[in-house]
């Protein structure tokens, strides 16, 4: 069991949910509330690394990272490291891969909000941010949460993405599913069986953990 791999994925979710937590959030309800010209595209743009392969989604990330790229420079000047091959770059990669799990279940969470309650809240003189603290986002939350945990599965499963940015640096890159990758091409059936195993355990509790969540969370607001 390659127990660095598993705490370097599980760490990066960890900061992948906690940045994604407020742009979910904002995101989400903007496009849940908003009404504007190119709004499709900008959902499309969202959903985009559903439907594309990680490899090739990977490879853009790759180009648009590396140390030819204007990111890729300004990083280098600004924090003196490179951006690929490093877990900085594996976090900024899982964000923009993760987008469309972290904004689309908070977007259907706030249409989910009555218009009349929003306007009541209004009329109370809420302004936004109080009528989104106290009357949308506890509506809405189970959207949010059912957000956070599909981002944080998603990202511990992550493969193509993370080898194509991250490569499999040994205690900076590689993680659960490339250490998988790694005893299967080396004919170690028995610890890719032990470390998959693992991760399905993980990912199942997530998910359980979302039902339960949500389920208390419906409770105690009906």
């Amino acid at each position: 069991m390659d127990w660095t791999a598993l705490f370097l994925s599980l760490r990066l979710a960890g900061w992948t949910v906690v940045i994604l937590l407020p742009v979910s959030v904002l995101a989400g309800r903007y496009l849940a509330y908003r009404q504007f010209r190119g709004k499709g595209v900008v959902e499309a743009l969202v959903m985009l690394p559903l439907v594309l392969p990680p490899t090739v989604f990977g490879f853009y990330l790759l180009v648009a990272f590396g140390r030819g790229s204007p990111i890729g420079q300004w990083w280098q000047e600004v924090f003196g490291s490179q951006l690929v091959f490093s877990f900085q770059g594996l976090v900024v990669a899982s964000i923009i891969f993760n987008l469309p799990f972290a904004i689309q279940p908070a977007q259907r969470g706030f249409e989910a909000v009555a218009t009349e309650l929003r306007e009541a809240a209004a009329c109370c003189g809420l302004s936004p941010w109080r009528s989104l603290w106290k009357v949308e986002l506890p509506l809405a939350w189970p959207g949010v949460v059912t957000a956070m945990v599909l981002t944080f599965a998603h990202t511990l499963g992550e493969f193509g993405i993370v080898l194509m940015v991250g490569g499999s640096i040994p205690g900076e890159t590689r993680t659960i599913a490339i250490a998988i990758y790694d005893r299967v091409q080396a004919f170690d059936d028995r610890s890719a069986a032990v470390m998959s195993l693992v991760l399905v355990g993980i990912s199942l509790f997530t998910i359980a953990l979302t039902f339960w969540l949500s389920s208390r969370l419906g409770r105690r607001l009906s």
